[in-house]
């Protein structure tokens, strides 16, 4: 049987400001940074109910999306699969 995962995609449409709740909230979900504006997590959660938690932390112009998903490859990530 196959892992469930959870990938989280965000564009912040002002980069300088700060985003620290957001980064740390991904973390307390269990979330890991694979590419810059790109997280991941073991397990399977309601998407819209990540995603409404996590827009909190976001400003109305900032993007986000909440996939669910089995299976996956990468190349150079900043997290190892079999870290997560």
């Amino acid at each position: 049987m196959s892992e469930t995962y959870m990938l989280i995609a965000y564009d912040l449409d002002k980069p300088g400001q700060d985003y620290d709740d957001l980064y740390a909230d991904l973390k307390k979900v269990g979330a890991k940074r694979v590419q810059d504006s790109v997280w991941v997590k073991k397990g399977q959660d309601d998407c819209e109910g990540l995603q409404k938690r996590l827009s909190a932390h976001l400003d109305s112009n900032d993007r986000i999306l909440v996939v669910s998903f089995d299976s996956w490859s990468s190349i150079n990530g900043m997290v190892k699969i079999k870290d997560l």
